[in-house]
């Protein structure tokens, strides 16, 4: 796959977290609720494919260390139902950013990285770190009123 396709594919992806995040602190109604529940989703699948992503760098050819990198992408799965598993919005928002950060540091530990790769991932999940708390602000912020 070409550098400029992963670039092109990793910013179009934050265009639902974003679109989600807005929705949530300026829709009302059936409209709120599908922004939020996109959000949360939303969040828990890009996790989820991200830490998968971390299985199949270890194919076809599993090395020593490739062992962690497994547990991680698995934890990391594990991790991301549990947070929506909470059933509770703020809560699961929190978790899963922390869980995206979580899997960033993880991934700059890794030798072998791109640097491209690092700086985009790096932005990226700046991004989608900002629309976690966009979601936790219009939350709270609808909670108060």
């Amino acid at each position: 796959m070409s550098m400029r396709l992963m670039q092109m594919l990793g910013f179009a992806g934050l265009i639902p977290f974003l679109g989600a995040a807005l929705g949530v602190m300026f829709l009302d109604d059936l409209l709120l609720a599908v922004s939020q529940r996109t959000f949360l989703l939303y969040s828990t699948a890009i996790l989820c494919f991200l830490g998968g992503t971390l299985w199949g760098e270890s194919l076809p050819e599993p090395t020593v260390g490739d062992g962690a990198a497994i547990l991680i992408s698995n934890g990391i799965v594990l991790f991301a139902v549990l947070a929506m598993l909470t059933a509770q919005p703020l809560l699961a928002a929190l978790l899963l950013m922390l869980g995206h950060l979580a899997l960033l540091w993880y991934e700059r530990q890794l030798p072998e990285r791109a640097s491209w790769y690092t700086r985009m991932r790096s932005w990226l999940t700046f991004v989608v770190v900002i629309a976690h708390l966009m979601f936790s602000v219009g939350l709270t912020f609808r909670a108060s009123l």
